[in-house]
């Protein structure tokens, strides 16, 4: 295999991980596990908030660019028409499989906010990366306008758990766009900023060690950061309102959590480009990078053995070790599950559905 391969397989090998850390978080949340466990336990589970499904969207993000590179080549207008239909078809896909999820019963979905990132995507496709990463800036500062200016509890109960006027229009337009767990503003800011990735030469060593020095050093300057203007600021303003604005979790997803999620997500991205090209034979390797092939297909069925674990009482008021042990036989399972699938089929069920229905 060669280099671009070898990217490729990163790729792959990034999208497994983030995956599973997107089970433990999920995973701990039905199971309202997040406090009840050693402080160790706590502080590792904690550190999966926010970033592995960032990992999974900016993936997203540099598979678009990879998918419609032959299109910003050449300009063909007729080449931008059909990948552009072949999005819309994906987005609808996946905005339905969401909804599906979300009643019954999944409110942290993910995949109807995906879509919605890979539609807007569509449009950028053949713009300059200037404009790609110029449009990512200003979404980003108008998403923290709009924490400033409105209301970022509106429609959530007391828990933050539930969002109780999600199936109004108003409700489902504020919570797609502005506080529900994975909105628009700002989250499309990593979808776009994948796409600009997707659009670097990683055979360039020089370039990936580069990034991955800067991306490193960036993210621990941010946390740094965060932590002296909570801080400083603590006092004036209280610790509530400083953490809203300061924090580097996702909820809000302020300035400083998306600049320190990309960087950590870059850097994590990164290694595992590495990863792919040390131990690009071994069979862990190989069993990675096919589950990461499957990753929508394990997003839905991560769902569903939940439902399992409700039938039986298991779900409800959980320790946290049972949760992170859950997801680990889960994520374990889903690596063996993959790697023989992959032996005899190309793509996973959902991924092949999806296939057939956007062409």
């Amino acid at each position: 295999m060669g280099d671009f391969a070898n990217r490729i397989a990163g790729l792959d090998i990034a999208r497994s991980l983030a995956l599973f850390g997107m089970v433990i978080v999920n995973y701990k949340l039905s199971m309202s596990a997040e406090e009840n466990g050693p402080e160790w336990l706590i502080i590792y589970t904690g550190l999966f908030e926010g970033r592995a499904s960032a990992i999974f969207v900016i993936l997203a993000g540099i598979g678009i660019s990879l998918m419609t590179r032959k299109a910003r080549y050449t300009m063909d207008s007729g080449t931008i028409t059909r990948l552009r239909r072949t999005i819309w078809k994906r987005s609808f896909f996946l905005f339905v499989l969401g909804l599906g999820l979300f009643l019954l019963g999944w409110d942290a979905d993910i995949l109807h906010y995906y879509a919605f990132y890979m539609f807007i995507a569509s449009f950028f496709i053949v713009v300059s990366s200037k404009k790609l990463l110029g449009s990512a800036v200003f979404i980003l500062l108008t998403s923290q306008v709009f924490q400033i200016i409105f209301d970022y509890t509106r429609g959530w109960d007391s828990t933050f758990y539930f969002y109780e006027d999600f199936w109004t229009v108003e409700g489902f337009l504020r919570n797609l766009l502005f506080n529900g767990y994975h909105p628009i503003f700002p989250w499309v800011c990593f979808f776009l900023f994948g796409m600009w990735l997707g659009r670097l030469n990683f055979k360039d060593k020089k370039l990936r060690d580069t990034m991955l020095i800067i991306s490193f050093l960036l993210s621990i300057a941010i946390e740094v950061s965060s932590f002296v203007l909570i801080h400083l600021t603590s006092e004036l303003v209280g610790i509530e309102i400083a953490q809203y604005f300061f924090s580097t979790k996702p909820m809000p997803p302020n300035v400083l959590y998306m600049l320190a999620s990309s960087s950590t997500a870059l850097v994590v991205i990164l290694l595992c480009i590495y990863l792919s090209d040390i131990f690009r034979n071994h069979i862990m390797t190989i069993a990675l990078i096919s589950t990461g092939q499957l990753a929508l297909t394990h997003y839905v069925g991560h769902f569903i053995v939940l439902v399992f674990l409700d039938m039986f009482g298991l779900l409800n008021n959980q320790t946290l070790l049972f949760a992170t042990t859950s997801s680990l036989l889960f994520f374990v399972t889903a690596m063996i599950f993959s790697y023989f699938w992959r032996k005899v089929y190309e793509r996973g069920p959902i991924e092949l559905m999806m296939r057939k229905i956007s062409g």
